[in-house]
């Protein structure tokens, strides 16, 4: 199929996407009708189109008044391991952070028992505001051996933690993990800019790198309303 010859609703589909990356949130775009006669289509090829925007949260529908531009969201496919920096940068987004603690300290039981280490071993913690063009969309808690504390000397509000890992020889390389949802307590509405009680996406994973050993213990309190997670099932 020739690049003059795509399927028509993706026609419709580029045309959106276009129109959107030149408005702003709450902005209108074109109606289903509009979109059709536009393109000479039927309403369903339209509908089409544009429910593969609704779902990626790009525009929103209001019955019998509308279609309009969403407030952007994040979207982190949960399927790959790849930082958050890493991440931002596939969607076109500057990720950066605002420290919140970086210490060396006595781990918790869970902590030591995560990362194989022996009781009251001291760790390496980090916990940092991740920020997606300057909007606050997560708080994020690390924890790592001790042997990594020199990570603590890297700029780590600009630069990517994992890639002061790799610099150490530690290389993330897969990950398990958990996705639970929870409403937002003071400080993390505080941090985030959101209402108390709404809604976060907690995000518990366990890091290991190239050897198979644990690296990271790490929690990510994502803000719900900021966040789309993709994930690619298989049978």
């Amino acid at each position: 199929m020739t690049r003059r010859s795509i399927p028509r609703h993706q026609a419709v589909e580029r045309h959106l996407r276009s129109r959107i990356a030149n408005l702003r949130p709450g902005d209108a775009v074109e109606s289903d009708a509009e979109l059709s006669a536009l393109f000479d289509v039927s309403r369903m090829t339209v509908r089409q189109a544009t429910q593969r925007l609704v779902e990626e949260g790009l525009i929103y529908r209001v019955p019998g008044v509308g279609t309009f531009v969403a407030e952007p969201k994040v979207h982190r496919d949960i399927a790959r391991l790849r930082s958050f920096t890493e991440e931002m940068a596939g969607r076109g987004a500057v990720a950066r952070s605002r420290i919140l603690v970086a210490e060396l300290r006595t781990g918790t039981a869970d902590e030591v028992a995560a990362l194989h280490l022996p009781p009251r071993t001291r760790v390496t913690h980090v916990r940092r505001l991740r920020l997606a063009d300057d909007r606050p969309v997560a708080i994020e808690d690390v924890v790592l051996p001790m042997s990594c504390g020199a990570v603590l000397n890297e700029d780590l509000e600009r630069g990517s933690l994992h890639d002061a890992l790799r610099a150490l020889g530690e290389v993330p390389t897969s990950a398990t993990g958990t996705l639970v949802a929870v409403n937002a307590g003071g400080e993390d509405a505080k941090l985030l800019e959101i209402a108390p009680g709404a809604a976060l996406l907690v995000e518990e994973r366990l890091i290991l790198d190239q050897n198979g050993q644990p690296l990271e213990k790490t929690q990510t309190r994502y803000a719900g309303e900021e966040f789309v997670f993709h994930v690619t099932l298989a049978r």
